[in-house]
């Protein structure tokens, strides 16, 4: 079974973006392992809040220009 797990910042993504995000990488699955991938491809995109991650020795906090509008 092929798996992705995506990680984004939480607000980051809207409900339309991360369902888009499923289907292009469901049909990258499909590309390289052939039709019968996608009943069994799972895409995670799992949400991690403000403050849960740094970069550059830095927490990060997602701007607020930055979060998506549903």
């Amino acid at each position: 079974m092929p798996f992705a797990n995506i990680k984004v910042p939480q607000a980051a993504l809207s409900k339309a973006q991360k369902e888009d995000i499923v289907h292009r990488v469901t049909a990258m699955f499909v590309d390289y392992f052939g039709e019968a991938a996608r009943p069994h491809a799972m895409v995670l995109i799992e949400e991690v809040p403000d403050g849960g991650y740094g970069r550059a020795d830095e927490v990060f906090i997602l701007p607020e220009a930055y979060r998506a509008k549903d």
